[in-house]
């Protein structure tokens, strides 16, 4: 048994470590978990389970905190996004520029990391619930206040993601790409999935999303967020009407 990686690609953690161990040649199985698409929406029935997929009852036995991402290599079982791309790059000896070995760049991919947590993915996720999933839940959109409310708090992190960090470099700790800029693009691609264009009229940001596309590889870079840049189309699925009722309440308490 070698190095398998249980990932939904709805997730922008999960799409990271793909990303990552896609572009680093790293040799894995990719075990397709669709905790959401097959846990919450009822999309697939287990009969019609693809043989590389894995059920989310997999991940639960290996992640007491239930949820992915989750590497297993061989008896070892890793969760979360930012310990899994730290053990593949110290593992498989990826090149430098990803984490590098200089203390202090180091410290200041370690600092992105950090700020990451409580800014950019403590806003930018909140545009799918907006736009797709509570209304789906709910059969109701959501006041357009409170998307107003979200991009606000979105564009101050951006404001600081370009001030703060990006400054005038080609990436957001130099001249090269790292697990920053890997962290940050998968979590901005969340709100252009859904139609907010954050890019636009942020021409610094707009150049740096080209570079870090560019240096991961486009048709790498599309086909890990081929689920997300179609995650419109879940607006026309029909939804378990108990779990419709069960978790549409909850969705718009917590949106409150």
């Amino acid at each position: 048994m070698g190095l398998e990686l249980y990932l939904d690609l709805l997730s922008q953690p999960c799409r990271a470590i793909y990303i990552f161990a896609k572009k680093n040649n790293i040799p894995f199985e990719f075990k397709d978990v669709e905790v959401f698409r097959d846990s919450i929406l009822g999309m697939k029935t287990p009969s019609e389970t693809s043989p590389g997929s894995a059920q989310p009852e997999q991940v639960r036995k290996m992640n007491v905190v239930r949820k992915v991402p989750v590497l297993r290599d061989e008896a070892f079982c890793l969760s979360e996004g930012i310990a899994i791309l730290l053990y593949l790059s110290r593992k498989y000896n990826t090149p430098d520029h990803w984490y590098p070995s200089d203390i202090q760049k180091r410290a200041k991919v370690d600092e992105y990391l950090s700020w990451h947590q409580t800014n950019i993915r403590s806003n930018a996720p909140k545009t799918m619930w907006i736009k797709v999933l509570i209304p789906l839940f709910t059969g109701q959109p959501l006041p357009s206040e409170k998307l107003q409310e979200v991009m606000e708090g979105l564009a101050t992190s951006l404001k600081q993601l370009e001030d703060v960090f990006l400054q005038d470099k080609p990436f957001l700790v130099g001249d090269q790409i790292s697990l920053a800029d890997l962290v940050a693009i998968v979590e901005l691609m969340q709100p252009v999935g859904v139609g907010c264009n954050i890019f636009e009229d942020r021409p610094k940001l707009a150049a740096w999303h080209r570079r870090v596309e560019e240096a991961i590889g486009k048709e790498l870079f599309v086909q890990a967020h081929e689920l997300i840049l179609n995650i419109q189309k879940l607006s026309t699925i029909r939804l378990n009407p108990q779990l419709k009722e069960q978790l549409g309440p909850v969705l718009l308490k917590i949106m409150k």
